[in-house]
């Protein structure tokens, strides 16, 4: 069974970039869908961005031009690319891993925190 670990967050100035990891435990070939949910200070969890196994991609409105989600399939990684950042985006960010037959497995969570 696979396992997502996430990395990268930290504390950035409104309008910078971090580049979020999500280092694969298993073999990334098992990953039908990788997705970044985010999870704001006293909000509920929320979809950011997906990446499929052929490639496609699909982002929230809200980080649509400024985030940008990927895979290294050599490194066995899934980045989540944040520019621009905002205030708003500060959040516990997920990486939450499907395999093919519908299983599921969700990260512990990396702190990003945008100061204004």
């Amino acid at each position: 069974q696979v396992q997502p670990v996430e990395s990268g967050g930290g504390l950035v100035q409104a309008g910078g970039s971090l580049r979020l990891s999500c280092a694969v435990s298993g073999s990334i070939f098992s990953i039908n869908v990788a997705r970044w949910y985010r999870q704001p200070p006293g909000k509920q969890r929320e979809l950011v961005a997906a990446i499929t196994s052929e490639g496609g991609t699909n982002y929230a409105d809200s980080v649509k031009g400024r985030f940008t989600i990927s895979r290294d399939n050599a490194k066995n990684t899934v980045y989540l690319q944040m520019n621009s950042l905002k205030p708003e985006d500060t959040a516990v960010y997920y990486c939450n891993l499907m395999q093919w037959g519908g299983e599921g497995s969700w990260g512990q969570g990396t702190q990003v925190t945008v100061s204004s």
